[in-house]
Parts: C-alpha cells; structure tokens; sequence
C-alpha cells in the first residue's frame, strides 16, 4: 500500500484516547463453554474496557512464513482442535471483519512488510477469549499471524517480534485494542488431561513468577531472553509461539502504562492462565 492510500485511510478514522493493549492466557477451548474463575475474569475485563473501534488479535495459533493480517469483510471461524466435545463445535462467534484498518496496519509497519489474507479467519485464540469479553459479536476483529520463518535457532528471534510489535503504536489511538492471545507457560506433553484444575508443577510455578516479577519491573529485556532464567525455561516454553504473543504486548508498553493482572492462574498443572493489562 502506496503512503496516499495509508494516508487516506489514517485520515477517516478520527483519533481516539490510547487504548489499553492485553496478554490473554487463553489455555483449553474448552474454557469456551466453562464458567470458572478465569472466564469470570475475561467478562469482567470486557465491561471494564472502553469500546474499541476494532480489536487486532496476535495469534498463538496463526504460524506463517512472512507476517500477515486477516483482511476478511467476515472472518470464518476455525475450529482449531480435535477431539472435544461436540458442544464446542456448535458454538458461533460472527464478528465482522475489518478490512481497512487491517490495511492501515500494513501500511504502519515499515519493519517488515505485512501482507494482507483472505485464506485465514478466526481461530480460538481469539474466538475462545472475545465470546466471554464481547458475547455480542458486534466489534469488527482481525487477526495477525507469528512469522515463523525466524525459527528458534535464529538469535534475533524474540527481538524481531518485539521490535515489529512495537510499530503497531499508532493503531491504539486510533481506537484499536491489541491483544496478544497465548500462554506464558505452555507445556502440552506434561499436561494432565483428566483434570483442569491439577495442582501446578514446581517448574511452572517458579518460571511463572519470574515472569511476574519482570513484568512488574518492567524488565522486558530478561523477558525477551528467557532462556537466561534457567532451566525451568526448558519446561516452560518448549516452543515459541505460544510465548510471543506476550512479546508483543509488551513492545507496546509506553513508559507511563501501568500493568495490572486480570487474572493469575494455572490449568491442567503445565499452562499459566497468567493474563495481564497495560494500560
């Protein structure tokens, strides 16, 4: 997209108050269908928020070679997971797409370039999250992908995100709630099935709160290199993507947002539904 039409496009959407920018620990899909504490914390925060203008979901779920950016009029919904039950596969999710705002977002950032796609829709990293926050459906969504061509032997891996992310700036004033939907400690090998609520083991525990304690501080450089926090790293993140999302929301914290907790958490005993707000 050419600087006339980014301008064109920039110029019909008035600015705004900068909208407060979300990590969502989004865990099972079956916290679809669930009330439990972390749902009640979704809802909570979703009443809590001024009305967005759209939303932008960074997707655990959404790996590609290259950045890109649902340009959907009407996102189709994935149903991305096997073997739940069928409840979850009936429910709808209809949220408008927005496609020119999805444009002015590749045209925001210069880093790299972002291209536009109609071949994805709306999986449950977004989905799952914006039925509790936003159950009317009625703000338009679109989603970017994780560019996983900077594989996890690539050094500059995690500071690529970051530094990307920190080029979608712009779209919180103009009304824009960015959220990056993941899980600070993902370990789907060591998960227990059978039950939700399982006491946590140790190493999560422990690489969970350094975590914390980095956000409170607003030490995003350890955060950014995890691998330094030691060997509960190992167990924590044993792949990147569900991790990033994380990287992205705090690309966007500018030094006057305040970071607070909405909800703090473990399920299944190797996922963190640690999930925060800036802003």
């Amino acid at each position: 997209m050419g600087d006339m039409m980014h301008r064109e496009i920039d110029e019909e959407l008035p600015g705004t108050e900068r909208m407060p920018v979300l990590f969502i620990g989004h865990g099972s899909p079956l916290n679809i269908i669930l009330n439990n504490s972390y749902t009640d914390s979704l809802v909570r925060l979703g009443k809590s928020l001024p009305k967005p203008r759209a939303i932008l979901v960074v997707s655990a779920h959404w790996l590609t070679n290259g950045t890109y950016v649902t340009c959907n009029e009407k996102p189709r919904l994935i149903y991305d997971f096997y073997g739940f039950p069928r409840e979850l596969y009936g429910v709808k999710y209809s949220s408008p797409g927005s496609p020119d705002i999805a444009r002015l977002t590749c045209a925001t950032v210069r880093k790299v370039q972002v291209k536009c796609s109609n071949d994805w829709g709306l999986d449950h990293a977004s989905w799952a999250v914006l039925k509790h926050m936003y159950p009317k459906a009625d703000i338009p969504v679109f989603e970017m992908s994780l560019d996983y061509s900077f594989n996890e032997w690539h050094p500059k891996m995690i500071q690529h995100h970051y530094d990307l992310a920190s080029e979608l700036g712009e779209l919180r004033k103009k009304g824009v709630l960015i959220i990056g939907s993941g899980n600070i400690v993902h370990n789907l090998g060591m998960l227990d099935f059978r039950n939700i609520d399982a006491k946590p083991f140790d190493w999560a525990v422990e690489f969970d709160e350094k975590v914390k304690y980095n956000l409170l501080s607003g030490n995003h450089r350890d955060l950014i290199d995890y691998r330094n926090m030691g060997r509960t790293a190992h167990f924590a993140v044993p792949t990147l993507e569900h991790y990033l999302p994380m990287i992205y929301a705090l690309a966007l914290q500018k030094k006057d947002d305040h970071l607070e907790f909405v909800h703090e958490g473990f399920q299944y005993g190797s996922v963190s539904m640690r999930s925060f707000r800036i802003g």
